[in-house]
Parts: C-alpha cells; sequence; structure tokens
C-alpha cells in the first residue's frame, strides 16, 4: 500500500513537471491556483449542493437512495482533489464531479411508471361513437 503510494506521488510529480514545461511556469501557477479555488468553492457549497440532491432525488427506491449517496460522496472527493495540486489529481477531480453530476442529472431520470401493463389515469372516459348513417334501414 506503501509502494502505491509513492509511485502516485512521483507520477504526480512526474506528470505536472511535464506540463508545466509544456505551458510555462506562470500557466502552471494558474492552473494550481484555479482548481484549488474552484475546490474550495465547491467544498463552501457543498452543504447547498449535498441538501439538493438528497431532497430532489426520489428516496424510496434502493437504487435512487444509492445514487444520491455515490453522487454526493463523488461531489466531495471530487472538490478535495481539485484542492491538492497537481494535474493527474485535477483531471480526477474533474472526472469524479463529471460522475456526480451524471449521476443527479441522467441516472434519476426513471418513468413514474416502470409498469407498462398497468391501469391508465382514472380521468380517462371511454366513449364509443356510433354512426347514425349505418343504423338507418334500407328503402323499399
Amino acid at each position: 500500500m506503501g509502494l502505491l503510494v509513492v509511485g502516485l506521488f512521483f507520477g504526480e510529480l512526474l506528470i505536472s513537471l511535464k506540463v508545466g514545461l509544456v505551458i510555462g511556469f506562470g500557466w502552471s501557477v494558474v492552473w494550481i491556483l484555479g482548481t484549488a479555488a474552484l475546490g474550495y468553492l465547491l467544498i463552501q457549497l457543498s452543504p447547498y449542493a449535498l441538501m439538493n440532491t438528497f431532497n430532489t432525488m426520489n428516496l424510496n427506491d434502493l437504487t435512487n437512495m444509492r445514487n444520491a449517496h455515490n453522487a454526493a460522496l463523488a461531489y466531495l472527493f471530487a472538490a478535495i482533489l481539485l484542492i491538492v495540486p497537481g494535474v493527474f489529481t485535477d483531471l480526477l477531480g474533474l472526472l469524479m464531479l463529471l460522475y456526480s453530476l451524471y449521476l443527479r442529472l441522467f441516472a434519476t431520470m426513471r418513468p413514474n411508471n416502470p409498469n407498462p401493463h398497468s391501469k391508465g389515469d382514472d380521468d380517462v372516459i371511454d366513449v364509443e361513437i356510433i354512426d347514425e348513417s349505418d343504423r338507418r334501414e334500407p328503402r323499399a
């Protein structure tokens, strides 16, 4: 486990140095400060975002509850990863933020009536149209 953490640290350092050489020192500083500010803003807004997530999802279904939990965790981990300086952690943070948005917006869109064979609305009036021209008696 410790070897994996050391490998990730050196991999992050190598990737950050290579990106820094390509885009320059000034843009690297802007990148680091910008993503840290974004992560800090997400942490500051997290109580509202998490409350909104749990309030708008239909938590009667176990799948929706699991999606709300996963969206909340992905949001928080994304904010923390964006605060940590480095290109790899920033990309992971952005991917987790996109995953959180996916769970929040698209994974909860299910039809209200999952059973297609169920009875329709009670407000429907079933009528039969009788054509009067068919009821006339033939003339002799």
